[in-house]
């Protein structure tokens, strides 16, 4: 079926008794932690506790860790192959192409997440490669949409900040001048000081204001012509993506994992409990261990200066909980299905919001080091740099309560 050089289709034979390494009920998973305390548990725990003594929700009674994992692939790739064809029908509608690549993509990372996190249960050479090909698939495409995504969210942001005109009056402005004539001699050189203070404040704020107005649209048109040319590499990439053999070998696999999932042959005969949930665990347990590095005790305070500083090793901890977030979420929808913790979304959403000011912050930060710009549009970019930098800690803030709640239910599946 194999339709060019990438060779993803092919699915080489296993030797007899299957690959080894299954793992099983214990195996890759720690023993389970005692009850915590305090702020250090919750963050180990995250939304939810692990729970031992919680009755898991597994799929259908009698199901094999096999059969379990084989529909939700076939699931996912017959959502990858529906969304593939509705993108090459939609001709001239960019509206339907570009509903269909996202639809694309999301297939893909779910098939993608699932190869990972059970890599044990399936014929890894096979899988792994073809993980590797649905990450490239999913990148390419996702580049466009996101460039598109920051170009708006700059052009929204250097609106807002130029469009405020409710400044509040500097203390001391009620003070005029007729109101030393009307006191005593000895306190009219303090007046007089404290309203060339609150004059030469105004003035600086109103030189300001300007500055800031006048470099805004200089600011605009440089991270247009920026990100507008970067769209159209991505653009470009993108369809040269779909049209090239690898994509083309890349489908046939998908359509071959749509009727026969790469699954070991050990995992035909362990339960869907057994096999499937530890590895789901294990997943999260990399989620909690990775929160519980963040500075999450800093990021209560939605404007702290961790969040506020440019520096990329400052961002790549929440980037990386962002990825583990979506994992342990996918982990859920094959152990669990239709019993998946909201809140495991709504964080994702408040790191996907992080990941889009970090990244528009960069873009800002850069355009900024563009050479010849004027001061004024350099200014510009700097506020709008900080301003994108104070949404990274909204957005870090937002992740802290979520992840922090309240008291949550005895298990992650029930």
């Amino acid at each position: 079926m194999t339709r060019g050089g990438a060779g993803v289709a092919q699915r080489p034979d296993l030797p007899a008794g299957g690959p080894g390494g299954l793992i099983g009920i214990g195996i890759g998973i720690g023993p389970e932690p005692g009850p915590g305390c305090g702020t250090r548990a919750a963050v180990v725990d995250g939304p939810y506790g692990y729970g031992p003594e919680g009755a898991a929700e597994t799929p259908p009674d009698g199901a094999t860790a096999g059969q379990a994992l084989a529909g939700y692939l076939h699931d996912r790739s017959a959502d990858f192959l529906r969304s593939l064809r509705r993108h090459r029908e939609s001709g001239s509608d960019a509206d339907g192409a570009e509903e269909a690549a996202r639809q694309l993509r999301r297939a893909a990372r779910r098939i993608s997440a699932t190869l990972h996190t059970f890599r044990p249960l399936t014929e890894e050479a096979w899988a792994d490669q073809l993980r590797a090909e649905l990450g490239w698939l999913s990148g390419t495409l996702a580049r466009e949409h996101a460039l598109a995504d920051r170009r708006d969210r700059l052009m929204a942001a250097l609106q807002r900040l130029t469009g405020r005109t409710d400044r509040p009056q500097p203390a001391g402005r009620a003070t005029g001048r007729g109101d030393r004539t009307a006191t005593g001699r000895g306190t009219a050189p303090a007046r007089g000081r404290t309203d060339a203070a609150a004059e030469t404040a105004e003035a600086g704020e109103a030189d300001g204001d300007g500055l800031l107005s006048a470099g805004a649209a200089r600011a605009a048109a440089l991270l247009d012509r920026q990100l507008t040319l970067a769209r159209s590499r991505a653009h470009s990439a993108a369809l040269q993506a779909l049209g090239s053999a690898r994509f083309h070998a890349l489908a046939d696999a998908v359509a071959v994992l749509a009727s026969e999932a790469p699954v070991a042959r050990a995992a035909g005969t362990a339960s869907a409990a057994g096999a499937l949930q530890p590895l789901a665990e294990h997943a999260h347990r990399r989620l909690a261990e990775a929160v519980a590095a963040l500075p999450l005790a800093r990021a209560g305070h939605a404007h702290h200066p961790d969040a506020l500083s440019a520096e990329h090793r400052q961002d790549a901890p929440w980037h990386q909980v962002r990825t583990l977030v979506r994992l342990s979420r996918y982990a859920q929808e094959v152990v669990a299905p239709g019993r998946a913790d909201p809140r495991l979304a709504e964080a994702g959403r408040a790191l996907g919001r992080h990941r889009d000011a970090a990244e528009a912050a960069t873009a800002a930060a850069s355009a900024a080091r563009t050479p010849r710009i004027a001061p004024a549009t350099a200014y510009a970019l700097g506020v709008l740099h900080a301003d994108q930098r104070h949404e990274v800690a909204a957005a870090r803030h937002a992740f802290g309560r979520l992840w922090l709640p309240g008291p949550a239910p005895e298990s992650r599946w029930s």
